[in-house]
């Protein structure tokens, strides 16, 4: 299974965007982690079947409500064996 790497930038820190993406990949059952990163955008990683992974990604590029997501770089890689979400 892949691995994906999400940098999200805009009006995403202060927002509650972390918690919505854990709320996102634990509705898919998906592992992973977001943290806010200092440059002020938020890196979410998450692990699982490629299909439910691209799901999660329009999530992401949509956030929560008070969010402005002006952008998301994406990277694949291999999975690491990630188990359960956290924010940091």
């Amino acid at each position: 299974m892949p691995r994906l790497v999400a940098l999200v930038k805009g009006r995403v820190q202060g927002v509650g965007y972390r918690a919505f993406a854990q709320k996102k990949v634990l509705e898919l059952g998906l592992s992973g982690y977001a943290e806010n990163l200092p440059d002020g955008r938020v890196e979410v990683v998450a692990e699982g079947p490629k299909e439910d992974l691209l799901v999660f990604l329009r999530h992401l590029q949509e956030g929560p409500r008070l969010a402005r997501v002006e952008g998301v770089e994406v990277q694949w890689a291999e999975e690491t064996g990630l188990k359960g979400f956290y924010v940091y």
